[in-house]
């Protein structure tokens, strides 16, 4: 007799079971990945992650996420200082946008990140800030006008052709720079500065290259 309550009370746990995995109880096992990248996007071809070419300062920079911080500081009323799931956590926006680099190559990538706008509307911008310096974690910096940042719905994207940034691409993020050459898009971005100084000049513009690195113009001074 106890051995057939001990067996219908083993049917009915299995039943029980089987009710909870079918109605998506339990939490999942498994580790979700992140999607194969894409080849087309919307009747658009894209270009492959790997059809970059290496031209960082120091090499591909592997940043331990664990660690990370994206600190936004300067001339801002509420400086701030994200992990990088809060930098996620702002709305996220996907559009393709093709790189320009003044070596002569150029690369179709569907990008995906959060506006710079978000991000600068919740640190404040003072009102004697006009220029926004970004510094990535191999010594790189560049700057663009707060304008063009405020005005233009300019990415910092986490994600290319679906597939999240590898190391040699920016991980954790790289800046959505359109309309500028190549050397505006930086890498590896650890800091936002608010600035007044709008003749701020980053890694390759000190060494002769445009300020304001639009693609109309010679990227040359």
């Amino acid at each position: 007799m106890i051995k057939k309550y001990i067996a219908l009370a083993a049917i009915v746990i299995i039943m029980l079971l089987a009710i909870v995995i079918s109605l998506d109880i339990l939490p999942p096992s498994s580790i979700p990945l992140d999607s194969v990248e894409v080849t087309e996007y919307q009747g658009q071809k894209l270009s492959s992650v790997d059809d970059f070419h290496e031209n960082s300062i120091k090499g591909p920079q592997y940043v331990n996420i664990t660690s990370y911080h994206l600190e936004v500081d300067g001339l801002v009323a509420n400086p701030k200082n994200y992990t990088y799931d809060q930098v996620k956590d702002f709305q996220s926006y996907q559009k393709v946008v093709k790189l320009d680099c003044v070596e002569g190559w150029s690369v179709n990538i569907l990008w995906q990140g959060v506006l710079v706008k978000d991000i600068l509307n919740e640190v404040k911008p003072l009102p004697t800030a006009n220029t926004v310096i970004f510094y990535a974690s191999d010594g790189y910096s560049t700057s663009f006008p707060l304008e063009y940042l405020q005005n233009n719905q300019i990415l910092m994207a986490y994600k290319m052709n679906n597939a999240t940034l590898p190391p040699e691409r920016g991980f954790p993020f790289q800046l959505v720079a359109e309309s500028k050459w190549g050397y505006k898009w930086i890498k590896w971005i650890n800091r936002i500065e608010l600035s007044d100084n709008p003749n701020y000049q980053g890694y390759w513009e000190s060494r002769g290259y445009s300020l304001s690195g639009n693609l109309n113009d010679s990227f040359l001074k």
